[in-house]
Formats: structure tokens, C-alpha cells, sequence
């Protein structure tokens, strides 16, 4: 007996708990970015934070959720500390509104919710309305889990070695608030296990004292989960707002624990029902924080500074070292400047060029999720750059400089494309190569070191022709071209000939070997084209690479002869 009803409460709490992700998941996709622009409203008086917190959880009834959004804004330094403990002390008491909902006779609504949200689900074509269909599913759910955790322990009234199992387990106040704490961290959910509480108060298997205790440890336990994922982070500065939380909860619950027994007394006058009293307690007690600490936030917020203060950030490869917007009133200064976070950016570009081949033939997976990250620092200096040389051109420039800020852009976008085969094409290839744990054959990994290096080469030479501008070195780049399309030619004919011979690892590694060689000749084609400008500007480039054949010179009109190629 006593087993079956306990499977049936993990059964009701786990409906629950999905219930309850319904219904965030489905205000979230429905409203995600209008709550964090309204919540984003809320930075500068802590009040009216407050209240922001309180309506944004009521709908969502997640503090976790709320929270995420609040340490968003100030880690872009747009809320202050106090201002963010302000919107978790509204959160927390959002949280108890659904609570209060619970506590009353509503099971009858659970069925009408299922209905209508499957209806909006299933047939409706708008996606907003199928959002709100999940979450009208999900507080269907959450109310028909009450009804079953209820119709669970009625039976079991009778069953006296669960009702002295429980009565053992919360027979002291401490020991209370340590299941209550555990339960609520285990299940990411202050709710589910106020919930909980209130359906074992409301069939008398725990007593009025230790259903409030096991609520306060519910409040605690619910603080606890966000610590633990600020902590992954490693910055104090995302510590700094669950751990204030914590610090609040922490701080209630000593003060309250020892007055439990005087207090039963008092919730017992408000409401004889112990389910009542339950959800009045956890309503009371936040809304009790609250008043507690809203004065004193900026006194916290200062110790939590003082208790975590900010580390000294590593160099982040993604910041702009030499966009100085002061020079923006001088453009060839500015210009300048922006040639130099180009050249910047290519030194990464650079090292990603050179690790893809040791990615390859290492078999490292390291240095693939290596070379991923420094494609989005690339992606976010080009963003970078492409807003200031935007911010330069916005006034006239004379046509030097503004043919300059036209290379300047035309690189970056090169250089950022580059960027994306690397990561995009060749990065998958070594993925693809690791996981299936594939060998290139001795000549073929020559082959294609040799072209590598070449390619690596060469975009030390393109780096100098952007800062440079000289002809020469522009002209030895466009050889190279040349050179590098006869290098795939040998490098595909050698893979070709080694697969006439029936060699298992060209058979195996053929597709990868060929795709390989056209993704460097491809960002071979990128590294060159900052060679065009500088020939063009010398007067050194054709206006067009075919040749001219009698049969076409004789049907030129006599009023396009004077556009021949040079």
C-alpha cells in the first residue's frame, strides 16, 4: 500500500512539474521578447522594479527565468545590483500567485483548460495562439495534478506505516526545511513542492508546524539552483545576484524557524484549512522579505561587490583594439585605425588557417571547438569594423579615402568569409574525419599539408599588400593563383591515381581528400582578391581575361572600339 501511494505522488509531482514547463514554455514563446523589453522598463527606481519582477514571474511563475533575463541586463550594465536584487525580491513573491490559485477548490476548471489549449494546438494557424494553447494545456495539467496527488493520499489515511514514515521524517522543525530545501533543488521548483506540502497538510500526514517549515525549505531550495549555474560561469559578477537571493532567503529563514509554533497559531486564525495555511505562509514570507530588504539594498549590494568583486577579464579576442571613435572626426586617422582592427582580424584568421590542418591530422576535437570560437570573434570585429568605416563614410570623403574605406570594408568581408569555410566547410570535414575515424594515405596528407601551407603563406602576403599597397607583391600574389590551381590539379591527380591503385585509405578518405583541396583553393580565391585594387589602381589590370578573337573584333561596332581591353 504504502509504495503504490508513494509512486502515485511522484507520479502526480512529475505531472506537475510538466504542467508547470508547459505553461513557461508557452508565455516564453509567446511573449519572451515583449516581457524583456518590459522588464528592461524597470532599471532605474527599485520599487517599480519590484513590481516589474512580481508581473513578469506571476505569468511565467519561474524566479529561475526571471532571473536569467535580470542577470541579461546587468551584464550589459544597464541595472544596477540593487536593482536586479529588487526584481528577485518581486519574483520570488510572482512565484506565490499561481500558489494561491492552487490552494483553492479549482479542479473543476482543469478539464475546460485541456480542451481549449488542445483546440488552440492542434487547429489554430497562428503561432501565438498555439502558445497560448500550451500553456492553457500546461495549467490544465498543473490543476489535475493537485486533483491526483488529493484522490493519492485519501486512501492512504489509513495506512499507518506511511503515515509514521512521514511523521518520523518531518518531526523536527531543522529537518524540515532540509527535505523541504533538497526537494525543492531536485525539482528546480519552489511551486511543486509548496503544492506537495499543501496535499499532505490537507490529508493530516504532516503536521501544521512542519508543512511551514518544509515551505520554508522550499523557498531555500529554489534560491539554491541559480548559484549553482552562476557558479559555471566563473564571473563574480554573475554570482553576485543569486547569491544576494540566496542570501535573502537564508537570512528569512532564520529569522522565522524559531517562531514556527507561535506563528501555526496565528496562520490557524486566518484560515482553519492547512492547505491555506500553507500557501498563505509562502505568500506572507516573501511579501515579508521583501519589505525587509527592499531599504537596505544598496547595503547588500555593496557587500556582495565587496564579497565578489570583479576579476580582471582575459583578453577577448572578439574586442575592437583599435575602433577609436574619437578619430572619427579625422578620417584618414580613422581609416587608419580600421585598417589596423582589419589587420587584427587577421592575425586570427590567420592562426584559425594554420590550426585546420593540425585539427586534421591530430584528430583533435579540442582545437575544432577552439577553431569555432574564433570564428565568431571574427564574425563580431567584422560587425565591428563594417559600423565604424559605415560611421566614416557618413560625411563626404575626398576619393582616396573613400576608395580606402571601400578596400578597407571589401577585406573584412574577404577575411570573414575565409572565417566561415574554415569553420563552416573544413571544421566540419575534421568533425567528420574524427568521428568516423578516418586516415588520409602518406601522399595524400603531403599533398594537402603542402597546399595548406602554401595557402598560409600566401595570406601573409595578402596581409601586406592591404597594409602595404605594393604592385609588386600584389603581382606575386595573383601568381600565386596561378600556382595554387596547378597545385589541386597535381593533388586531385595523385588522389586519383592512388585510387586506381586500390588504396584503402584514399577509397575511404576520397570525397573528404577532394572536398579538402576545394575549400583551400576557395579561401585561396579570398586571400587574392585584395590583390585586385591595388593592380587596379596602377593601371596593371585587363578589363577583361578573355582573349580576343578576329571573328568577335569584326562584329564589334565601330562605336565600341574604343572600349577594347587594354
Amino acid at each position: 500500500m504504502g509504495s503504490i501511494v508513494l509512486l502515485d505522488l511522484v507520479g502526480g509531482v512529475a505531472l506537475l512539474l510538466w504542467g508547470l514547463h508547459m505553461v513557461q514554455s508557452g508565455v516564453m514563446r509567446a511573449y519572451g521578447a515583449e516581457l524583456r523589453r518590459f522588464l528592461g522598463r524597470a532599471l532605474r527606481n527599485r520599487f517599480r522594479a519590484f513590481a516589474f519582477g512580481l508581473a513578469v514571474t506571476a505569468l511565467l511563475q519561474s524566479s529561475t527565468a526571471t532571473a536569467l533575463m535580470t542577470a541579461s541586463f546587468t551584464a550589459d550594465g544597464a541595472v544596477t545590483l540593487a536593482a536586479a536584487l529588487a526584481i528577485m525580491l518581486g519574483a520570488n513573491v510572482g512565484t506565490t500567485l499561481i500558489v494561491q490559485v492552487l490552494s483553492f477548490d479549482v479542479s473543476a476548471v482543469s478539464p475546460v483548460l485541456l480542451l481549449a489549449g488542445l483546440v488552440a494546438f492542434k487547429h489554430s494557424q497562428r503561432t501565438r495562439v498555439r502558445d497560448l494553447g500550451r500553456v492553457s494545456i500546461g495549467l490544465g495539467l498543473m490543476l489535475l495534478s493537485l486533483h491526483l496527488l488529493l484522490g493519492t493520499l485519501a486512501p492512504a489515511e489509513n495506512a499507518p506505516g506511511l503515515r509514521a514514515l512521514l511523521a518520523a521524517a518531518t518531526g523536527e522543525p531543522i529537518l524540515n526545511v532540509l527535505l523541504g530545501t533538497v526537494f525543492a533543488w531536485a525539482a528546480h521548483s519552489s511551486v511543486a513542492v509548496v503544492v506537495l506540502v499543501m496535499s499532505l497538510a490537507y490529508s493530516n500526514f504532516v503536521a501544521p508546524a512542519a508543512a511551514l517549515a518544509l515551505v520554508l525549505g522550499a523557498n531555500l531550495g529554489s534560491a539554491i539552483n541559480p548559484v549553482f549555474e552562476a557558479g559555471g560561469s566563473r564571473d563574480p559578477m554573475a554570482q553576485r545576484l543569486p547569491v544576494g537571493n540566496l542570501l535573502n532567503r537564508l537570512v528569512g529563514c532564520a529569522l522565522v524557524l524559531p517562531f514556527i509554533q507561535p506563528i501555526v497559531g496565528l496562520m490557524a486564525s486566518i484560515d482553519v484549512n492547512p492547505a491555506r495555511q500553507a500557501a498563505d505562509f509562502h505568500t506572507i514570507f516573501n511579501v515579508a522579505l521583501a519589505a525587509l530588504f527592499m531599504l537596505p539594498l544598496n547595503q547588500l549590494a555593496g557587500l556582495l561587490i565587496r564579497l565578489l568583486p570583479e576579476r580582471k577579464k582575459a583578453s577577448d579576442p572578439s574586442t575592437p583594439l583599435y575602433l577609436d571613435s574619437s578619430a572619427l572626426a579625422t578620417p584618414t586617422i580613422a581609416l587608419t585605425c580600421a585598417a589596423r582592427e582589419v589587420m587584427h582580424m587577421g592575425d586570427i584568421v590567420e592562426s584559425m588557417l594554420r590550426q585546420t590542418m593540425t585539427a586534421f591530422m591530430t584528430d583533435d576535437r579540442r582545437l575544432v571547438s577552439e577553431i569555432e570560437r574564433m570564428d565568431n570573434a571574427v564574425d563580431r570585429l567584422h560587425e565591428a569594423i563594417k559600423l565604424y568605416v559605415t560611421e566614416i563614410t557618413r560625411e563626404s570623403l575626398d576619393g582616396q579615402n573613400g576608395q580606402r574605406a571601400m578596400e578597407i570594408i571589401a577585406f573584412s568581408i574577404n577575411l570573414e568569409h575565409i572565417g566561415d569555410i574554415i569553420d563552416k566547410n573544413l571544421m566540419e570535414l575534421a568533425s567528420k574525419k574524427i568521428k568516423n575515424h578516418l586516415k588520409f594515405s602518406a601522399e595524400g596528407a603531403a599533398d594537402l599539408g603542402a597546399m595548406h601551407q602554401r595557402v598560409v603563406d600566401n595570406l601573409k602576403l595578402a596581409l601586406g599588400v592591404f597594409m602595404s599597397g605594393e604592385v609588386a607583391i600584389a603581382r606575386q600574389l595573383l601568381r600565386e593563383k596561378v600556382q595554387i590551381r596547378e597545385v589541386e590539379r597535381a593533388a586531385a591527380e595523385g588522389h586519383f591515381a592512388r585510387l586506381r591503385e586500390g588504396r584503402p585509405e584514399s577509397i575511404e578518405t576520397s570525397s573528404l581528400h577532394l572536398d579538402v583541396l576545394r575549400d583551400l583553393k576557395r579561401v585561396h580565391s579570398h586571400i587574392c582578391s585584395v590583390a585586385y585594387p591595388v593592380l587596379e589602381a596602377a593601371g596593371e589590370l585587363q578589363s577583361s581575361r578573355l582573349k580576343e578573337t578576329a571573328a568577335r573584333r569584326r562584329r564589334v561596332r565601330p562605336t565600341q572600339s574604343s572600349e577594347q581591353p587594354q
